[in-house]
């Protein structure tokens, strides 16, 4: 007779702050783990291999941040040394005052992460592993809008934000997925760890989920470069963003400021946290996905169109910054933004 499988122990941490659809999203494909398959191809469910459980490290049911109310299946006190805890996303602004905020959450992940469990989040997720100090020394990543933050806050982490996942801590038992949606991705990769790579497969097979695997530096936007509060740099701000394919950009700025070309680089920087250059160039490579994904013009012609005469350049840089070739990029987005604007997302 043959001896039962033990079921992989996954509690998904709900909190206040938390999304529904990423808790409820996780629960249903982690079930699907070992059972769905066998349900579509044959008819007979199999058996699931992991047990989610919906937990709280507070008592009682609570609002969650769209408005859902939700009621834990569970207290995290009654769901000792699950092999896995998943935080989902915190819907909190950049920027917001964490203290005292999580303390319950925090507690419960530093307690199980000592005991050995994995601690796997998604997106914004990863703030609740900063503020408790896990990640201290260690390579992370989060959503692309709350880069800046991390980096000012938590200056012992080592920030990837290019990397759609990221496994550190000790044995690589903290695992962050970095984008809204790359929690699927997050889902996958436990799956395959805990539960084989053809396990793996199956559940990608049955949800038609397509891998992150550019990571998420093309859906990354001008976040840091909101109008500076120094009035000069602001000027030169929105001057520059109407002239971006101007040949020498930086010296037209820096004359239309009526600084020395040294002092305003100096004072561009302090005021917008980018050197001129940087900020030019993330400017015209933001104008060059917009046209990659909603025109037919060659690469070269795009290079050109935003101010670049050498294509190749542009093209390494495109590269550089924003994770794959513009090639690539049209490719992926480029069907997207077309299927979206005919309305045909889904067939």
């Amino acid at each position: 007779m043959n001896e039962p499988v033990r079921q992989i122990r996954i509690a998904i941490l709900a909190f206040p702050d938390a999304t529904v659809s990423t808790i409820y999203g996780m629960y249903d494909l982690f079930m699907s783990v070992g059972r769905d398959w066998g349900f579509l191809t044959s008819g007979a469910p199999g058996e699931s291999l992991i047990q989610p459980v919906i937990v709280g490290a507070r008592d009682g049911s609570f609002i969650t941040a769209n408005g859902i109310a939700l009621d834990p299946q569970c207290h995290a006190d009654d769901f000792p040394q699950p092999d896995v805890v998943c935080v989902p996303d915190a819907f909190v602004p950049p920027g917001a005052e964490l203290a005292g905020r999580f303390e319950p959450e925090l507690h419960y992940l530093r307690t199980l992460y000592n005991q050995g469990s994995i601690i796997a989040t998604a997106c914004s997720g990863a703030l609740l592993l900063a503020e408790a100090g896990l990640l201290d020394g260690y390579e992370a990543t989060t959503h692309w809008g709350y880069c800046d933050y991390v980096r000012e806050r938590y200056p012992a982490i080592h920030l990837y934000p290019e990397r759609a996942l990221v496994a550190s801590g000790r044995e690589q038992r903290l695992i962050m997925a970095g984008g809204g949606t790359s929690w699927l991705d997050l889902a996958l990769l436990l799956t395959a760890r805990l539960c084989g790579v053809e396990e793996a497969m199956r559940v990608a097979r049955i949800h038609l989920i397509d891998w992150h695997s550019v990571g998420q530096q093309p859906f990354a936007n001008l976040a840091r470069s909101c109008q500076a509060g120094d009035a000069v740099i602001a000027d030169c701000q929105v001057w520059i963003a109407q002239n971006y394919q101007q040949p020498g950009p930086v010296a037209r700025m820096a004359q239309r400021s009526g600084l020395a070309e040294r002092s305003f680089k100096r004072r561009f920087q302090q005021a917008t946290g980018m050197a001129p250059l940087e900020y030019v160039h993330t400017l015209r490579l933001e104008e060059a996905k917009q046209m990659l994904e909603a025109s037919d013009l060659p690469v070269e012609a795009v290079a050109n169109e935003v101010g670049y005469e050498d294509a190749g350049f542009f093209s390494r840089l495109f590269r550089r910054q924003v994770g794959i070739t513009p090639s690539a990029y049209r490719k992926r987005f480029g069907g997207m933004r077309q299927a979206l604007a005919e309305g045909r997302g889904v067939r």
